[in-house]
């Protein structure tokens, strides 16, 4: 029985071999190369970039002259004329590039506000979609807070009810041409009333009490009083206010129906 490194043999019977290491491969010297004649070579900076040769001593590839000089020339500087400049102050404001009107929007809201106030046909024919947007997201934001989405019915309802005003306007109006874009902005406009009204049925309860259904009737008139009288100053609509308020107070009504149930 033999034994190798801890582990016991019990084949007896099997003849012993015995192993031999040639270690002769170590005994070799390790000769390294001789770059002691490359120590004593020169370095000529003189040569052009580029010139490269494989039979010389070994050269520089750097070049001076290669590269310009990175110095800032400050005679050199661009002349900014004074027309330029001048170019850059005629530049119209960003909002009016974006057919915002700051102005306009003002005096309109102030127009709802107030249907007595007198205005400007110029002003009432632009077609200014910013502040019908945000009415709209008003009105929408306000019933949103007492539990009703109603979104999808409040542009609905507009979209439809701005063509037919503009069909209706269409066969009414005859001095002057009627735009889609106008119809919109003013029956937009108009809407500020309602969003008044919503914002109180988030404080107060109107369903079901006299002084809300009061306040309900005022604001449809008030609605349909200032729409029609922009359409009748817009399109030069003389004595036909009344026949113009009536849809109006159709429409609106419609509106104080979402809020108050």
């Amino acid at each position: 029985m033999a034994s190798y490194g801890g582990f016991t043999e019990f084949n007896s019977s099997r003849p012993k071999k015995s192993y031999h290491f040639d270690m002769s491969v170590f005994d070799q010297e390790l000769k390294f190369g001789n770059f002691d004649a490359q120590a004593n070579l020169e370095t000529n900076y003189d040569l052009p970039y580029g010139n490269i040769s494989t039979t010389g001593p070994a050269r520089s590839f750097y070049d001076p002259n290669a590269y310009p000089s990175q110095e800032c020339n400050k005679d050199k500087r661009p002349d900014i004329s004074g027309d330029s400049i001048d170019d850059y102050n005629d530049e119209p404001p960003l909002l009016e590039e974006l057919g915002i009107n700051p102005n306009q929007i003002f005096q309109k809201t102030l127009a709802v506000l107030n249907p007595m106030r007198a205005v400007h046909h110029q002003i009432l024919q632009d077609t200014d979609m910013a502040g019908p947007l945000v009415f709209c997201l008003a009105l929408g934001g306000f019933l949103l807070l007492n539990g009703k989405v109603t979104f999808s019915y409040i542009y609905g309802i507009g979209a439809m009810d701005c063509i037919g005003f503009y069909v209706l306007l269409t066969l009414m109006a005859s001095r002057s041409k009627v735009t889609f874009g106008a119809v919109v902005s003013v029956l937009g406009y108009c809407l500020l009333p309602m969003v008044v009204l919503s914002g109180i049925n988030v404080l107060l309860t109107i369903q079901g009490s006299t002084v809300g259904l009061a306040t309900t009737g005022i604001c449809i008139i008030w609605c349909s009083l200032s729409a029609s009288k922009l359409f009748v100053t817009a399109y030069s609509m003389d004595n036909q206010q009344i026949l113009i308020a009536y849809p109006c107070a159709l429409l609106y009504g419609v509106f104080a129906l979402i809020i108050i149930f």
